[in-house]
């Protein structure tokens, strides 16, 4: 019971955390605290908000999804390919995007449940065999030459506020409607927690798996689009090494590598400390591989914490 209510107190002292950054940013270099600044922080993090939705499902389930950056990098040279190769409609492009990282999604889900093999593996073919796919679509080369009305996704704003801050804000409400107020929420939940409990129960764990890996290739799509429209340019690098900036998100957010315990709204807040720190260090000129350092560290002690925790509790 201790641990429980010591759990509960970090979980609530993340955004203590966040707090305290912004404050000390913000003394270092008062142009922090800007406005301006801070709408263009919460932009920068908005990728990665999105795709931290399916990844706080995955790692909820002890699973791990090496594919995000691939599928990022996969729909970034597809659609771009669609609308300026093959003349395709921009809202028909995206549709079929989407639909493709899906379906890489529920592929991994595939190789997870019905064959077994562990999600590391699994994932990590996905990533490589996705990754390769795109430099072959695009030759390695830049595609460039997107419509006017492609860039409202990324580029554009409502009043002051960035469309990629707002699609992030309505993915943390879906994601949190999820897991919240559905039973596929708690599905989540219990095989995480114990997943011969879950099976025993009546819960049908291969179908829940085939759904969570499927939607975090949906968010992780997403995610992709929405830079390509910002960044005007499909990249077969686009998505390098954001399945790692992902899982530090969610991992940072309190969500435990073991399965079974994590929220939305700490994955918010530990969206918007990875945001601050590369903002706030940017600001203060420090070197970006001592920012690498900084990231690996908090995530190696955020996971250390939760697991930790999770055994405790397991014990008990």
């Amino acid at each position: 019971m201790k641990d429980k209510v010591v759990y509960q107190l970090k979980d609530k002292a993340i955004w203590v955390v966040f707090v305290i950054l912004v404050v000390a940013f913000t003394v270092a270099n008062p142009r922090f605290i800007n406005p301006n600044n801070l709408l263009m922080m919460l932009r920068q993090v908005a990728i990665l908000g999105i795709a931290s939705i399916g990844m706080t499902f995955v790692i909820l389930l002890g699973d791990i999804d090496l594919a995000t950056g691939s599928i990022i990098t996969f729909v970034n040279i597809l659609c771009a390919y669609l609308m300026v190769h093959m003349g395709v409609n921009m809202w028909l492009a995206i549709l079929i995007t989407l639909i493709a990282s899906t379906l890489i999604g529920t592929l991994n889900g595939f190789m997870v449940s019905t064959i077994g093999i562990p999600a590391l593996i699994a994932t990590f073919a996905t990533q490589t065999a996705f990754q390769g796919l795109a430099l072959i679509m695009c030759g390695g080369l830049p595609i460039n030459g997107f419509t006017e009305d492609f860039k409202i996704i990324g580029q554009s704003y409502v009043s002051i506020v960035p469309v990629p801050v707002i699609i992030m804000a309505i993915c943390f409400a879906i994601g949190s409607f999820i897991l919240n107020k559905t039973y596929f929420g708690r599905y989540f939940y219990a095989v995480g927690g114990n997943v011969e409990a879950a099976k025993l129960s009546g819960i049908r764990v291969g179908r829940i798996k085939y759904l969570v890996f499927s939607l975090s290739g949906f968010f992780a799509g997403l995610a992709g689009i929405v830079m390509l429209s910002r960044t005007n340019s499909g990249m077969s690098n686009a998505g390098y090494g954001y399945e790692f900036k992902v899982i530090t998100c969610v991992v940072l957010g309190g969500v435990s590598v073991t399965g079974g315990y994590g929220k939305i709204s700490g994955v918010i807040a530990g969206t918007f400390i990875i945001g601050a720190l590369q903002n706030g260090m940017v600001l203060m000129n420090i070197n970006s591989y001592v920012q690498d350092i900084v990231m690996g560290d908090r995530t190696c002690a955020c996971s250390k914490d939760s697991t930790v925790f999770r055994r405790k509790n397991r014990s008990n």
